[in-house]
């Protein structure tokens, strides 16, 4: 025997619930299989979750658009800083530079490796130091550093900060989104359980196969176990 199998999914609520509308809009209430005081309920709900529903997806949805640009100028931004810390070294190696100026760029002084910048709070952290740095540096008389220019850092960065504050933002807005709609589902899944308990009290009179097929127009699903499936299958294909 099949079972009922309640929805799982807020797309899964949405079609259990515009089904079980449907029928309450074209029925008189007297025929209706489920109460006229959850058709109100359902009425008044099922706007205001789908609503909800569709702004959690357009909100995921621009969250990850943004990533994409977000991870593009991450990446920007730790290649010029890279490559520039890494002219920095040589500067010191050919004595252009003494080595402690690494001090005035947030570096150990006798540190020749370029520091880890693979986390967010690494690259905005160590990119703010050391472009302040290099900028003190120039301003107090020293040749500025070529390709890359501190000038050109110093944009992919900005760029970068600027992918992190609207990725905050969107994912900020995403989780706001999720919580409004988690905060509605056991409501919508009430209304649901008693939409379906209802419909099966209507039709209990009738054969299990006739009360399936008239309870499935309200949005009730059914699902055979997967033994059974199986069974009915291997008849299917025997009498084909």
């Amino acid at each position: 025997m099949p079972y009922r199998r309640l929805p799982n999914t807020d797309s899964a609520r949405i079609r259990a619930m515009k089904s079980a509308l449907d029928k309450g809009k074209s029925l008189h209430p007297f025929k209706l299989a489920y109460s006229q005081a959850t058709y109100v309920k359902l009425k008044a709900f099922l706007p205001i979750f789908e609503k909800m529903v569709n702004e959690q997806r357009i909100a995921t949805q621009l969250q990850a658009k943004n990533n994409k640009l977000y991870l593009k100028f991450a990446k920007k931004s730790q290649m010029y800083l890279s490559h520039f810390v890494q002219v920095l070294n040589f500067s010191i190696l050919r004595e252009e530079l003494p080595g402690n100026i690494r001090a005035l760029y947030g570096l150990k002084t006798n540190d020749k490796k370029v520091p880890s910048l693979n986390t967010e709070d690494e690259i905005i952290n160590t990119g703010k130091i050391i472009i302040e740095g290099e900028e003190k540096r120039t301003r107090r008389g020293g040749t500025p550093l070529l390709n890359p220019k501190i000038s050109m850092v110093k944009m992919h960065y900005e760029k970068f900060i600027d992918a992190c504050y609207n990725q905050k933002v969107l994912r900020d807005n995403s989780s706001r989104a999720q919580m409004k709609v988690a905060s509605l589902r056991t409501k919508a899944d009430n209304i649901i359980l008693d939409i379906w308990n209802d419909t099966e009290k209507f039709y209990e009179s009738y054969l299990p196969e006739e009360k399936r097929v008239n309870s499935v127009k309200y949005g009730l699903v059914y699902v055979y176990r997967k033994n059974e499936a199986i069974k009915i299958n291997s008849i299917l294909q025997l009498s084909a």
